[in-house]
């Protein structure tokens, strides 16, 4: 396994990981990444693979689990009932009851919803130009999931700032200064969400946070822990990677001046996945090792760390040709965007119609659309985002 040293927070990495993945996967598809001190999966089929493989997951096992500071407490406490880092038994159960109030037939009926947003939204752009950041990639995720919910939409704002602030203790670049705002924030979105609980068992409305209350599976149902971890999980990934998703996916078809025609209703699917392939917003997930396994010729012993690099799965050469061309005529093949297996993205189905109709309804109202200035990615690794999308129409 050859060893590489690559800082993820080095300008010329942020702006463009790909070269690195390259390299790393031209020796192999699993690596030592020296910054991390940890094997990586840099091949799309070996990192599918290890999404799959049961004999490794997210849960760090208890007998190697670090001891968490107390000043730190306040988000790791939230942690601790997250799906997200949560294995069976426990992830079976909390999936299970979730996708009982987030089904498929509920996120398909937001259509209409998400088309009407999208265009007023556009509707309420300034005359000439503006930063489609924040006017538009962030205002359609988080205005969605906060009607899904049933939260405020005049609270987007505030729980942007609470989501934003929580998601940095996952970035390369996380300091103290980070991790403070993050525990206050911590705390201030579990009393909000906490008092929003309280008063949809007393008042149940037609929305998520009523619907995850009333979910019930064997005679089991989500303690307020679990509800109020979820719902605060739903809105922090509900709008994080689709926000990264519509900016780099305007970026890329800006840049590569995609036909017009790629946006159409019989063309769409295969943009959207070719976006989501050619430039993901997240670049990283990390397993453990429940079990002595070998992978790749190393092996690795229980509480080992792999992890699992979706942007270097997802321009694996040995699956797309050419992959480091944006090609929406490409036939679809699964690319790692959403994870794989048991963790594959809950929210996945969601992500997918946002882009669907967040796309055409942006450059079928703007044709003039073009780029102002040559947009930089933020400093957010293991994301992977803009800091802004300055646009003229």
């Amino acid at each position: 396994m050859q060893e590489f040293s690559q800082s993820p927070t080095d300008p010329e990495f942020v702006q463009n990981p790909y070269p690195f993945y390259d390299r790393a996967r031209a020796s192999g598809g699993l690596v030592y990444w020296r910054e991390y001190r940890m094997p990586c999966a840099v091949s799309h089929d070996l990192v599918m693979a290890l999404f799959k493989d049961r004999r490794m997951g997210r849960e760090c096992p208890p007998e190697f689990a670090p001891a968490i500071p107390d000043r730190l407490r306040p988000f790791y406490d939230i942690e601790a009932h997250s799906m997200l880092e949560l294995e069976p038994p426990r992830h079976t159960r909390l999936r299970s009851l979730v996708l009982r109030a987030f089904t498929s037939r509920r996120i398909a009926a937001l259509a209409p919803e998400i088309e009407d947003l999208c265009h007023r939204l556009i509707d309420d752009l300034p005359e000439g130009g503006c930063d489609l950041l924040p006017a538009y990639a962030t205002r359609v995720p988080v205005i969605v999931i906060c009607r899904l919910l049933g939260v405020p939409e005049d609270m987007a704002d505030q729980l942007l700032r609470w989501s934003n602030a929580m998601v940095a203790m996952y970035q390369a670049r996380r300091t103290r200064e980070i991790e403070d705002a993050a525990m206050q924030a911590s705390l201030e979105f579990r009393d909000f969400i906490t008092g929003y609980i309280d008063t949809r068992r007393q008042s149940p409305a037609d929305d998520l946070i009523s619907q995850l209350i009333a979910a019930e599976e064997d005679g089991e149902k989500l303690s307020t822990d679990e509800l109020i971890t979820t719902c605060i999980l739903l809105l922090n990934a509900g709008h994080e990677a689709t926000v990264h998703s519509i900016g780099n996916a305007v970026k890329t078809l800006l840049e590569t001046g995609m036909e017009r025609a790629f946006l159409a209703p019989d063309k769409i699917d295969q943009t959207v996945e070719e976006c989501l392939r050619f430039d993901p917003p997240l670049h990283m997930f990390t397993r453990y090792a429940y079990e002595e396994i070998e992978v790749s010729g190393h092996t690795f012993r229980r509480g080992d760390q792999v992890a699992l690099l979706l942007g270097a799965a997802n321009r694996d050469p040995a699956v797309w040709p050419d992959p480091d061309r944006f090609d929406p005529s490409r036939a679809i093949v699964t690319n790692a965007a959403f994870g794989g297996g048991l963790h594959f993205c809950v929210g996945a189905p969601l992500a997918r119609l946002e882009l669907k109709i967040a796309l055409p309804a942006l450059f079928d109202r703007l044709p003039g659309l073009a780029l102002a200035e040559v947009p930089r990615y933020g400093d957010v690794y293991h994301f992977h985002g803009l800091e802004a999308l300055k646009v003229t129409y």
